[in-house]
Order: C-alpha cells, then sequence, then structure tokens
C-alpha cells in the first residue's frame, strides 16, 4: 500500500491524500460503507460501485468468522471473490465486536474469549489468530486486535487496556511478518489509537503507534457514548503525534457534521453503518438538512430529494413516493434510503476534497456543518 499526501489546507489541518492498494486507487478524504458480513445491507455491489461510487468497504472479522466461515471464504478464493467485490476491503479485527459482548466475554493476556452472538458456542481471539483470519478473508487492509474500552472509563482501567492494546500490537505486527497473505495480494497493518478521553493516554499512544511505523494508522474507541467536543478535542491531539505521510483512520465516525469536523482536524478516512442503519428507518441525510421521510409534510411534495446528485436513488424518486414506500412497509423504500444516504455521504467527502484542494475547505465548513444540521 502506497499513501500520497497531495495537499493540506492553507485554513486547517485537512489533507487530500491518494491511497494505491492492490485492488485500486482510493482518493482521500474518504468514507467507507460497512458491510459487516460480506454485504452492505439492501445495497448490492454494483449499485455500490455505480449508483454510490464506493471506493473501498469494509467486512468484519467476528461475523465473517462465525459466518459464513474461514473455510467457505477460503474455498471462495477470499472476500473479495466471494461478494463480487473487485475494489479495496478494510476488515476490522472484531476489536469492537467483542467490547460490545461485555456480558459474554472475558479479556485476558492472551486474548479474549467469548460467546457466538449465533449459537452461544465459545471461541478464543488472540492477535494471532486474528491476524490468520483476516488473511484469510483477504483484506487490503487490515486491522490490529485491540480493546475498546467503554465510555465513560476509569483512569487506571484505560491505562491498562491501552497498554494491553499495546502489547497485542506487537504480537499482530511479529505475526504478520511470520505469515504469507492469502490470495498474493499485499495486505496491510493498521494499528489503533486508544486511551479513553485521557489526554496523556491518547497522547501516549499515538506516540506508541507511530514508532511501529506501519503503513497506517487508526483512531478507536470513540464515538462511543462521549460528548462530540471530547471526540474533537481526542482526535486533534492524536492527529498532532501520527505521521503526517501515512493515512490517519477514525473508526466508527459518524454523522455528517461529524465527518466535516474530524477531515478539518486531520482526518483522512471514516466509516459508520449510521447512514445505511438511519436509512432502513427513514431518515435522509442531504446537503439542505435531515429529514424525516416518515413525516406526513412529505405525502403530496412530489420533487426528488436531491435533483443535482447523481445517484439515481436521490433524483428520480420523489419526496412523496419514498413516503409511501416506508408507509407501506415495502423493502424498496429501505434500499432507496440506504443507497441515497451513502451516496450523500460519499458525495460529502468528495466535495470536501475538493475544497481542500481549492484551499477554501475551512470556510465551507462552517456555513455547511450548520446547513447539515438542519431539521427540515
Amino acid at each position: 500500500m502506497n499513501f500520497e499526501l497531495i495537499t493540506t489546507d492553507s485554513g486547517s489541518n485537512a489533507r487530500a491524500g491518494k491511497i494505491t492498494t492492490a485492488h485500486g486507487e482510493i482518493e482521500t478524504p474518504i468514507f467507507m460503507p460497512v458491510g459487516t458480513v460480506g454485504s452492505v445491507k439492501a445495497v448490492t455491489q454494483e449499485q455500490l460501485r455505480a449508483d454510490v461510487q464506493a471506493q473501498i468497504i469494509l467486512g468484519n472479522t467476528y461475523h465473517l468468522y462465525l459466518r459464513p466461515g474461514l473455510e467457505v471464504l477460503s474455498l471462495a478464493g477470499g472476500l473479495h471473490k466471494f461478494n463480487g467485490w473487485d475494489r479495496p476491503i478494510l476488515t476490522d479485527s472484531g476489536g469492537y465486536q467483542v467490547f460490545s459482548l461485555a456480558a459474554n466475554r472475558k479479556i485476558k493476556e492472551e486474548g479474549v474469549v467469548f460467546q457466538s452472538h449465533i449459537d452461544g458456542s465459545r471461541h478464543l481471539f488472540t492477535p494471532e489468530n486474528v491476524m490468520d483470519i483476516q488473511r484469510t478473508i483477504g483484506a487490503d487492509i487490515i486491522m490490529a486486535f485491540d480493546e475498546c474500552p467503554p465510555y465513560p472509563s476509569e483512569y487506571r482501567y484505560a491505562r491498562k487496556s491501552m497498554e494491553l492494546t499495546h502489547r497485542w500490537l506487537d504480537r499482530c505486527i511479529t505475526r504478520l511478518n511470520d505469515t504469507q497473505p492469502a490470495y498474493g495480494h499485499e495486505q496491510t497493518l493498521f494499528p489503533i489509537v486508544q486511551g479513553s478521553t485521557y489526554k496523556d493516554l491518547r497522547k501516549a499512544s499515538a506516540e506508541y503507534i507511530a514508532s511501529r511505523n506501519c503503513a497506517g494508522n487508526a483512531i478507536g474507541g470513540l464515538s462511543v457514548g462521549e460528548p462530540e467536543n471530547e471526540m474533537y478535542e481526542m482526535c486533534g491531539l492524536v492527529c498532532e503525534s501520527l505521521p503526517t505521510d501515512k493515512p490517519r483512520y477514525l473508526m466508527g465516525v459518524g454523522t455528517p457534521w461529524n465527518i466535516l469536523e474530524n477531515i478539518g482536524l486531520g482526518i483522512d478516512m471514516f466509516d459508520c453503518v449510521m447512514p445505511t442503519r438511519n436509512g432502513r428507518n427513514g431518515m435522509l441525510f442531504t446537503w439542505n438538512g435531515v429529514i424525516n421521510i416518515r413525516n406526513k409534510k412529505w405525502a403530496t411534495d412530489f420533487s426528488p430529494v436531491d435533483a443535482n446528485s447523481p445517484c439515481f436513488a436521490t433524483n428520480t424518486y420523489s419526496k412523496a413516493y419514498l413516503r409511501h414506500l416506508f408507509v407501506a412497509g415495502e423493502i424498496l423504500g429501505m434500499t432507496l434510503a440506504s443507497i441515497h444516504n451513502l451516496a450523500f455521504y460519499l458525495e460529502l467527502v468528495k466535495e470536501a476534497r475538493k475544497q481542500i484542494l481549492a484551499g477554501t475547505f475551512a470556510t465551507w465548513k462552517t456555513g455547511m456543518i450548520n446547513q447539515l444540521k438542519t431539521r427540515l
């Protein structure tokens, strides 16, 4: 993997760059649709390519390990061939999913023992076998195995968790150095900065992660319930310590305004289930603000969601039609809303990139955030 930093905005720390992987190029800043179990919910791969114009998608180690399982993925030739996606894939290591299974897992130095949410069977994730699993999945970018502490966390716990994450990272690096990619293409490791919302821990973690000299770096453990201003403070602090010549990935974030604020702090890559999850519940993100498409006010609004968008779901179907689909319980409504939201997120980061290249991002962002937050 190669990262080229093209320019930094003159009025902020926003960056425009390009990541090159074995499965194609990614222009940053970028938003990555979440395909947890090998699919982005309610959206086909062709729709992702043609309408959403996604450049990279996510898969999840925890879920893919349980279903369809490593044997199926290996026989298929990896996730790219299994799901028909020919562009880059990033896999989350499963650390966040293990965090969310707090009642059914036990963390120890070796790794994490957890119970499957599917059938209750017990499994062990270690830094070593998580690297092996991600090798078998075949992603272009793989995440280090980490512990994601809850918010709020006591200082002592957050420090202990961070130090465990660092020890696990060293084991991940050793394992990758001792193994080969399963399908002949490069697989790049991103470590994950932790430390909850404690400034000294975040700084120490960022410095440790930077010292490992991996090709890219991620920030985890945010957007887990902390106030937005604390998330921004932690991201700004971490970006001061992470190298400028490598991509920075903020995991699990967020709203359109979260994304713009964090781009301004120096983040390059984002993912979140919000555009699809909220879309399936009738919430549409637009350039003019947020729409609850179930509201009666849209029942006779025959204008498209956004006539200027290149996305067919956005410029072809009226608000009235989308509302009708949701009220009628028609599955097509969820699909169209998901496509619209994903396409909007990709348009948003594309426009942010354009503003960065023009040197006008900081001014543009200020007005845009207020607009994006408007409830229509």
